[in-house]
């Protein structure tokens, strides 16, 4: 075998790391918590609200941070636009439990307090797994969901693009 035959496996020079390397803001960064749930609504039209929080310095979202109420049924509706428009494998949302939703139960049943912090911490991991997937990222559907109080379920599918600039995107 000769010598020029052999992949070179050599380090390639890199700068010693300092402080502000080690402990500064990462270069790019996505964070998204569900929190601060709430119990609205009587009876049949009793449903819970939670708070969607996004902090990003990806120059794909149009807005650095954004914090926007959603339930339940508004997690199920990007997951199947998702499923619809997008090449990509979605993971599944946290159970509905309609054991917990019958009638003459002894207990609070979706809206018991260990319930709904199992089910945020579901929905936590099903929207960071979605919006961590790049792909997903130029989906117009995780920007609605994202960023925009109200979706509008009338919306017309599509990509979000980064143009050349930072800061920059489209929509096509």
């Amino acid at each position: 075998m000769s010598d020029t035959a052999v992949a070179d496996t050599r380090r390639l020079n890199s700068k010693p790391q300092d402080l502000t390397d080690a402990y500064g803001p990462p270069s790019n960064f996505l964070e998204i918590d569900i929190f601060n749930p709430q119990t609205v609504g009587v009876g049949r039209a009793r449903f819970t609200t939670y708070e969607v929080r996004m902090r990003t310095n990806l120059p794909i979202f149009k807005l650095k941070e954004s914090c926007v109420r959603r339930r339940y049924s508004d997690f199920e509706w990007l997951k199947n636009e998702l499923e619809r428009d997008s090449k990509i494998v979605v993971p599944p949302l946290p159970g509905k439990a309609l054991k917990r939703q019958l009638p003459f139960r002894g207990d609070e049943g979706i809206f018991e307090e260990s319930f709904i912090e199992e089910r945020r911490q579901g929905l936590e991991q099903f929207i960071n797994k979605i919006a961590g997937h790049p792909l997903a990222q130029n989906e117009r559907c995780l920007h609605m969901f994202l960023q925009e109080e109200a979706i509008d379920r009338n919306y017309v599918p599509g990509k979000v693009l980064s143009l050349c600039c930072p800061g920059w995107s489209a929509l096509v």
